[in-house]
């Protein structure tokens, strides 16, 4: 291996480019029409255009991605995570063109990306397993068998691909068909397969992680255990390493069932085995990630393991630089920085990043691929950034992650960091007693625990209600001293002028609002489907469209009751934040 084109964008690119040139090697960036001037351009040795904007034009369109590692005489691929990281026909295609691919073989990544022969690896491996189906379902009605024979809740997933895509909980029966319709329909287009299967779904559980690395030579290490419970949408938000709170036991079972699967399935490369973990103890194997994970930062801190460069010699058929599973040190943390506004559910907010100044100090880490004046496309994922944060234990971790997040600055878009600082701040994640003391028993965060037992908090929250102030009134941060002391204060646009301080005021994105009856888009994004037809009847809180955007999709509300007329628009055009869809009289 000489040249490595990563076939991916961002963050991770930009991520990818440092270990493989530190490694020795010439790297090669793709973009797409939004990311001409993006950082991982910038850093990479050599950069070719993949015209159009859409992903499936780009970073998914393999044809374009072997087109440019020939035209640049690249040797290598690196996928990165998302996009065709789990593309098995992707892998097989890299490899047919003679070169290699930085990720376990295409047959591996066709056993493990799809569910249920995952499963049937687990149980063949002796992993601990909730029922399932044996393969995937044909509909609604096989759903319901399994409801009638297991229970609820149970989770629709999609066979091939992960990270919450195609995936719906369902905790009442009449929630079945539009449950498993939805996880069809968001798997085909994440992942080009619709294909589901169905499990029983463990309410308020852990999401517990094992990352494991083999090589060629029959060495297969587990490098550690994450907990990355905080999730919304299925999405994680925040992860830490090691996982905390974890019996010997537990930690044990991960460890030698992640190992075993990996034997099992023969792998090789850089993969994480994900499992949950329930209140009362129940361990049970969730799948296989046969890539580089976002949160693959706090192992590395942990560890001193640097996961791509181990990804590197493994494709290059040297042995693992470890030879055994390391013992970590210290605790780390990471938070995931999201164009997304969680005053308002979690909104995607795509726009332009006008000030990104992020933290430094001991212990702070962050991976990011924009920078002030960059833009955040909403064609993408919605996460930009991340701040890892390390410190000898989780306490210290703690306190100092409060001092990064206090210190960064992001201005242009609302962003999840105001969230961030309140989760900081929930003694069910802190999991302190009065001494201040860390007890097991008070960790009470699980995977619904953002849209459930903190809903109440995050509604009152202090951080975002002045975030959003700060967008309504179009504020600008300034810092005066007052007697002595430096004091930041939030200046709105009448006063700033006087001040001869005047900027460009902020536009503020808003939800679906009711205003004199007009229904609007609370973000850019496209229309995926109707849900009411023109001129029915609708009640406040009825479904009216789905909206998607960042890979994510949103349901409208009516605000209000009354008879709904749609705007003439059609469902796969793309919609403006705050254009007008439809009145209710």
């Amino acid at each position: 291996m000489k040249k490595v084109l990563i076939a991916n964008r961002g963050e991770i690119a930009v991520r990818i480019i440092r270990s493989a040139r530190t490694a020795g090697y010439a790297t090669v960036a793709v973009y797409a029409d939004q990311d001409l001037d993006s950082l991982h351009v910038e850093l990479a040795d050599e950069a070719v255009a993949l015209p159009g904007s859409a992903a499936s034009e780009t970073y998914l369109n393999s044809e374009a991605l072997l087109q440019a590692a020939k035209k640049t005489g690249a040797d290598a691929v690196h996928p990165g995570y998302g996009f065709l990281s789990e593309h098995a026909g992707f892998a097989q295609e890299v490899r047919d063109a003679g070169l290699t691919w930085i990720g376990p073989d295409p047959e591996t990544i066709r056993k493990l990306g799809n569910k249920v022969t995952a499963r049937e690896l687990a149980v063949a491996a002796g992993a601990p397993l909730v029922p399932g189906t044996e393969g995937p379902v044909a509909g609604g009605d096989e759903v319901r068998a399994f409801v009638e024979e297991h229970g609820l809740p149970v989770a629709v997933k999609a066979a091939h691909g992960g990270g919450g895509r195609g995936m719906r909980v369902i905790r009442q029966l009449e929630e079945v068909d539009s449950g498993y319709a939805a996880a069809v329909r968001e798997a085909e287009a994440a992942f080009g397969a619709g294909e589901c299967y169905v499990e029983r779904f463990l309410d308020k559980p852990r999401h517990i992680e094992a990352q494991v690395l083999a090589d060629t030579h029959g060495n297969v290490v587990v490098v550690g255990t994450r907990d990355c419970s905080l999730q919304r949408r299925n999405q994680k938000l925040v992860e830490e390493a090691p996982a905390p709170f974890l019996t010997d036991e537990q930690r044990r079972t991960v460890h030698e069932s992640a190992r075993a699967i990996a034997v099992q399935s023969g792998y090789t490369g850089a993969g994480t085995v994900e499992y949950l973990l329930s209140p009362d103890g129940l361990l049970t194997f969730l799948e296989v990630n046969t890539r580089l994970q976002v949160e693959h930062p706090v192992t590395e801190e942990t560890t001193g393991v640097d996961l791509v460069a181990e990804q590197l010699r493994i494709a290059e058929g040297q042995p693992l630089s470890i030879t055994s599973d390391p013992e970590p040190t210290g605790h780390a943390i990471e938070f995931r920085i999201n164009a997304e506004d969680p005053a308002l559910g979690f909104l995607p907010t795509p726009g332009p990043v006008e000030t990104f100044s992020p933290p430094t100090g001991p212990g702070v880490r962050v991976d990011t691929g924009v920078r002030s004046g960059d833009e955040v496309s909403g064609a993408f994922d919605s996460m930009f950034a991340k701040v890892i944060v390390t410190a000898p234990d989780r306490s210290s971790a703690l306190a100092r992650a409060e001092l990064a997040l206090a210190e960064m600055r992001i201005a242009g878009l609302p962003t999840v960091l105001p969230f961030h600082r309140e989760v900081l701040q929930a003694a069910d994640f802190r999991a302190e007693g009065e001494s201040g003391v860390q007890d097991a028993e008070r960790f009470g965060v699980h995977t619904r625990w953002i849209e459930t037992d903190f809903a109440a908090t995050l509604e009152e929250s202090a951080h975002l209600a002045s975030a959003l102030r700060h967008r309504e009134h179009s504020l600008q941060r300034i810092t005066l001293e007052i007697e002595g002391k430096p004091v930041s204060l939030g200046i709105p646009a009448a006063l700033r002028t006087l001040l001869g301080a005047a900027a460009p005021a902020q536009e503020d994105t808003s939800s679906a609002a009711e205003n004199d009856g007009v229904v609007t888009a609370g973000f850019a994004g496209t229309l995926v489907r109707w849900e009411s037809e023109h001129g029915q009847k609708v009640s406040a809180g009825d479904a009216l469209a789905v909206l998607e955007a960042m890979k994510m999709e949103s349901t409208l509300t009516a605000p209000a009751a009354g008879v709904f007329s749609r705007a003439e628009v059609e469902p796969g055009e793309q919609v403006t934040a705050g254009q007008r869809l439809g009145t209710i009289d």
